[in-house]
């Protein structure tokens, strides 16, 4: 079972900052960011679109410079930190799964992650346009379709994009989804699952990977 740190490890540091980054090195396969880009074009790991959920700031992210975004608390005394520092910090010691956020995005994104990244990448999104980007940037990087809720044949959906995985919600997981996917050569990969529960249930689909905001957890459940 692969083990996805999600945000890093969100339930345990603050999300998407180094130090989530660290504690979920500490028992994930990969750690997983998501990127959007400053009002200067600069990279920044962020979920929202805008720092008010996770920082002491206000206003969209696009709307700081990328010093203007360093100047906030995003927990714990943490900093908004740029895919640099991320991949950096990673190094050769974790995989990483890098989201991106938004369409347009995917030339600056790839070209950090081209220099910067370690080997065992991965490059996801939610947005169809910003996989086929990516295959174009960073040839040979596997991918991976971000699902929330159901469509017409979305294995389909996937393997016609070139895919290599499809990461579905927790609560689209069915036996016959999963085994559709296999069938196109598709991993399956679930999010986010933090319970023994959800861990027991959603292995028993035979997915083949999983992210958890709490990886150490999930690294114990699984050995």
């Amino acid at each position: 079972m692969i083990i996805i740190g999600h945000r890093g490890a969100k339930a345990v540091e603050p999300e998407n900052t180094l130090r989530a980054i660290r504690e979920g090195m500490k028992c994930a396969d990969y750690v997983e960011i998501d990127a959007r880009l400053s009002c200067d074009g600069i990279p920044v790991i962020m979920h929202d679109s805008s720092v008010d959920r996770t920082t002491d700031g206000r206003g969209p992210v696009n709307s700081f410079t990328l010093a203007e975004l360093r100047t906030l608390n995003a927990g714990k005394g943490e900093k908004i930190p740029p895919l640099e520092d991320v991949c950096r910090e990673v190094g050769d010691s974790c995989g990483l799964f890098c989201e991106i956020k938004e369409p347009g995005s995917e030339a600056v994104v790839c070209g950090v992650l081209g220099r910067e990244a370690p080997g065992d990448l991965w490059i996801v999104s939610f947005h169809a346009e910003s996989i086929t980007a990516a295959q174009q940037y960073l040839p040979g990087v596997p991918t991976g379709l971000i699902v929330s809720r159901m469509g017409s044949d979305l294995p389909e959906q996937a393997a016609g994009l070139g895919a290599d995985a499809i990461l579905l919600k927790y609560d689209l997981l069915t036996t016959d989804l999963v085994s559709a996917c296999h069938d196109r050569s598709l991993r399956v990969i679930s999010w986010t699952l933090n319970t023994p529960a959800e861990f027991e249930k959603a292995a028993g689909f035979g997915i083949d990977g999983l992210a958890s905001d709490d990886p150490c957890a999930a690294r114990q459940f699984f050995g």
